[in-house]
């Protein structure tokens, strides 16, 4: 594990997508202790700013962006404001996911399929469609998604979801191929089971406190937000704090 610094991320720019609850919330103000400036993507504008008074008291400081993903020609629109403002972007944390529905493929309606496509994979891809400019323009851009052990588990029932998330895998892989020569990283971080509002939808019947909590996940984000990090089109297994080139074993 890289060792950071105490401000490890000091004058960087952070797009954070998801970042008003949960896993997004905590990786925003890790990255913000950390010294980046963050752009909150979400779509509640209060939660966005409650957000910024957090990011404040620890010393930093934050763009508010409410946004809903599927809203593509807003991410655009995104991209060039902040071309307009800062030039470059140094890093990008595709977080926002939706669980979509638990059945049987046959099960599931046109309407689900769409949406849990449209935010887990779609939306990602118009992120790195309008940023991939910016981030080449950074001394170390990194682009950090986050993933799921469900891309390559394919349970029952979780099929939506599951086949998202491997999509977005071979997609960010396919970035991170694309972007060797340069000094962008792209990565994929598997956070495994968090104490977050999916996995209690996902499992109601768990006990929360057994799990961990997605700000002791955060400072995987600082660590893989690093210029000083190398590695690019890999999985990052929090739960075992390994590095997988393609998927982790059973």
């Amino acid at each position: 594990m890289i060792e950071t610094s105490k401000e490890p991320l000091a004058g960087r720019v952070a797009v954070v997508t998801g970042a008003s609850r949960g896993i997004g919330r905590a990786a925003a103000l890790a990255l913000a202790k950390a010294g980046a400036h963050i752009i909150a993507v979400a779509r509640t504008q209060g939660a966005l700013e409650e957000l910024d008074d957090a990011i404040q008291a620890v010393g930093s400081s934050a763009t508010l962006v409410p946004l809903d993903l599927t809203d593509y020609d807003a991410i655009d629109r995104l991209g060039a404001a902040i071309d307009a403002r800062w030039q470059k972007l140094d890093i990008v944390v595709g977080n926002a996911g939706i669980l979509g529905a638990l059945m049987p493929l046959g099960h599931i309606t046109p309407k689900v399929w769409q949406q849990t496509i449209d935010v887990n994979v779609t939306a990602n891809w118009r992120l790195i469609r309008s940023l991939d400019p910016l981030l080449r323009r950074s001394d170390a851009g990194r682009a950090i998604f986050v993933t799921s052990g469900a891309a390559h588990k394919c349970k029952a029932y979780w099929g939506p979801y599951s086949i998202s998330k491997a999509a977005l895998d071979a997609m960010v892989r396919t970035y991170a191929a694309e972007t060797e020569t340069t000094p962008i990283r792209a990565m994929l971080l598997s956070p495994g089971p968090l104490r977050t509002a999916m996995r209690r939808s996902a499992m109601p019947g768990e006990d929360p406190e057994t799990l961990k909590t997605p700000e002791d996940l955060a400072s995987s984000f600082v660590i893989l937000a690093s210029p000083a990090w190398t590695e690019s089109g890999k999985i990052f297994d929090f739960p075992t704090g390994r590095l997988f080139g393609f998927r982790p074993p059973e």
